[in-house]
C-alpha cells in the first residue's frame, strides 16, 4: 500500500514522499514552551490550537499514519537581471501561483486515492500548512529531511526550498525511518538572519524574523527593526539561502509553469501606486494577496525608506495622502530617511 501511495504521489507531481506515525511530536513541550513565551507574536492561531497540534489524535480521532509529502520550489535559474536600483525582493515561493492551491488540488486526488486503498471505512484529512500539525517534525520523523538550525526543513535531496504538505488518516502504514540531523557545526542561517531572529540554533523569535513583519504582522513595523528589512517587501530568504545543503536544489517540476518571472525583482514605484483594484489583478493567484494592498504598500515604504533615492519622494509624498493610515505613517517615515541621507 505505501509503494502504491508513494508512486502515485510522484505521478500527481510530488518530489518526494514519506510515512509515520501519528504520534505525538517529541518536541512537543518546546512548541507549548515557545507558546508560552509569546515568541509567535500575534499570529493567535498557534495559540489557539496549541494542543491539536500535539496531539494528532485531536486532528483526526484513530489517526495511524501521517503521508508527509514534498514539492520543490527552487527557481535558480529564473532571477532577471535588474536594471531598476529601486527594486524590491519577494521570497520565492511567493513567485509562484498559490501553492495551497497547487498542491491543495493534488492533496485532494492523493487522500481519495489512498481512502480507496483502504476501503470504507478509512477516513483522512490533507493539510498544505493550513492545518494543526507540527509539519516540520513529522517531516523529520518520516525521514523526509532534517529540522536545521534555522528551524526550518532541510531535504538531502532538494535543500530548503520546498513545499511541506501532508495527509492524516486511520491506515496503518509502516513508518520510514527517521532522518537525523546533519547541520554539524555550521551557524551560516543564523549569521545570516538581519534581525538575528534565529538568537542560537532551532530557537526563533518570529516577531523579529522578516517573514513575520513583512507578512504575518497586521499593524506596524516597529520602527528600530525597520531599516534591517532593506528591501525585501514580502518574507526573506536569507537563512534559508545560506544553507550548504541547497547545493543538492533542483527544480521540481510541478511548481516550473506557475512561476512568475516578473516577481523576481519588482519596481517599487510601481508597486506603491497600485490602487485595490489593480493590487489584486496583479496578484491575482498569489499568495501576496495574503497582505492585503495596505500591507504590501506598508512593505514597500519601507523598502524605499531604505534604499530609495529623491525620484521615489513624488511617489511617497502621494501615499501620505493614502485613505489607510498603516501606509501613510510609514510613508512618512520612508520620507524622513531619503531625507537624512541627502544631507
Amino acid at each position: 500500500m505505501k509503494a502504491a501511495i508513494r508512486q502515485r504521489a510522484l505521478e500527481l507531481g510530488f518530489d518526494d514522499c514519506r510515512f509515520t506515525s501519528a504520534a505525538a511530536p517529541v518536541s512537543a513541550e518546546k512548541f507549548r514552551a515557545w507558546i508560552a513565551e509569546k515568541k509567535h507574536g500575534e499570529m493567535a492561531w498557534l495559540e489557539r490550537n496549541a494542543e491539536k497540534r500535539v496531539a494528532p489524535q485531536l486532528v483526526l480521532a484513530g489517526a495511524k499514519s501521517v503521508i508527509v509529502l514534498a514539492v520543490s520550489y527552487d527557481i535558480s535559474n529564473l532571477k532577471p537581471p535588474i536594471s531598476n536600483p529601486q527594486t524590491g525582493v519577494i521570497a520565492r515561493y511567493a513567485q509562484f501561483d498559490d501553492y495551497h492551491d497547487i498542491l491543495g488540488e493534488r492533496l485532494k486526488s492523493l487522500t481519495e486515492f489512498a481512502n480507496q486503498l483502504g476501503g470504507a471505512e478509512t477516513r483522512s484529512l490533507w493539510y498544505v500548512d493550513t492545518g494543526p500539525l507540527l509539519e516540520r517534525d513529522l517531516a523529520q520523523r518520516a525521514g523526509l529531511g532534517f529540522v536545521g538550525k534555522h528551524t526550518n526543513l532541510i531535504s538531502r535531496k532538494l535543500g530548503n526550498w520546498i513545499f511541506l504538505s501532508e495527509i492524516i488518516t486511520t491506515l496503518e502504514l509502516e513508518p520510514d525511518a527517521a532522518e537525523k540531523n546533519r547541520c554539524g557545526t555550521c551557524t551560516r542561517c543564523l549569521a545570516a538572519c538581519p534581525t538575528n531572529a534565529i538568537p542560537a540554533p532551532f530557537q526563533l523569535d518570529a516577531r523579529k524574523c522578516i517573514s513575520y513583519l513583512t507578512i504575518e504582522l497586521k499593524g506596524s513595523i516597529p520602527v528600530e527593526l525597520r531599516p534591517l528589512i532593506g528591501n525585501r517587501i514580502y518574507g526573506c530568504d536569507d537563512c534559508l539561502a545560506a544553507c550548504p545543503w541547497n547545493k543538492f536544489a533542483r527544480a521540481g517540476n510541478l511548481m516550473k509553469s506557475h512561476a512568475h518571472e516578473n516577481l523576481a525583482a519588482p519596481d517599487l514605484l510601481a508597486l506603491l501606486q497600485l490602487d485595490v483594484a489593480s493590487f489584486k489583478s496583479r496578484f491575482a493567484n498569489s499568495p501576496i494577496l495574503r497582505t492585503k494592498r495596505r500591507g504590501l504598500l506598508r512593505n514597500v515604504c519601507v523598502a524605499l525608506g531604505n534604499i530609495g533615492d529623491a525620484s521615489a519622494l513624488p511617489q511617497l509624498q502621494r501615499a501620505t495622502l493614502d485613505a489607510e493610515p498603516l501606509i501613510v505613517e510609514h510613508a512618512r517615515w520612508a520620507i524622513e530617511q531619503i531625507a537624512a541621507r541627502q544631507k
